[in-house]
């Protein structure tokens, strides 16, 4: 199974099949609209206005499995993200990334790339003290850690990177362009 046999349910109900994005470079991000990190909408929707043209799309998965910080119904999400980022790229239906009821995108993503690290800085510590909290064992399985992971697929379907929410996202914007 490779990564254009998936679908994901969009927030109408409708699939959204990967296949239907071959030969584009795809961000996916699991999303929250009450997270520290949901002001990286902003520099992905730079990066979608930038890119789109070139062959680039965004694959937004909601996710409340984190804290909480995704509370309302897809509507809801979408509202808010288009008044206050004004979100072009289409957000998928509110969906779990870890545990049994995990959508089978991102079971196949955490396959292909698994977790490497938050990197340095206080937001990483930040994220590495609050984890071992709630599992001492965090470094060494691929879940999602928390919201705003991000994947990077090439044109041709392949998983290229994993971007935790710490990351720098003009470190994400350059990994983005290396494949335009």
């Amino acid at each position: 199974m490779g990564f254009y046999d998936l679908s994901v349910e969009k927030s109408d109900g409708t699939q959204l099949s990967m296949a239907d994005l071959k030969g584009k470079v795809v961000l996916v991000v699991n999303t929250a609209t009450g997270c520290g990190f949901t002001p990286q909408y902003e520099p992905i929707e730079k990066m979608y206005e930038k890119y789109h043209e070139q062959g680039f799309e965004v694959v937004d998965v909601p996710c409340n499995q984190f804290a909480g910080q995704t509370p309302g119904n897809d509507e809801e999400i979408h509202e808010f993200c288009q008044l206050n980022y004004n979100t072009q790229f289409p957000q998928m239906k509110k969906a779990d990334v870890n545990g049994d009821n995990a959508i089978e995108l991102f079971k196949y993503l955490k396959s292909q790339k698994g977790f490497e690290g938050f990197g340095k800085g206080p937001a990483a510590l930040a994220m590495g003290v609050m984890l071992k909290k709630i599992d001492k064992d965090y470094k060494n399985n691929p879940d999602i850690k928390w919201n705003f992971t991000k994947f990077v697929i090439d044109r041709e379907g392949n998983v290229v990177a994993r971007f935790e929410p710490t990351a720098d996202m003009k470190k994400v914007e350059e990994c983005i362009a290396s494949l335009m």
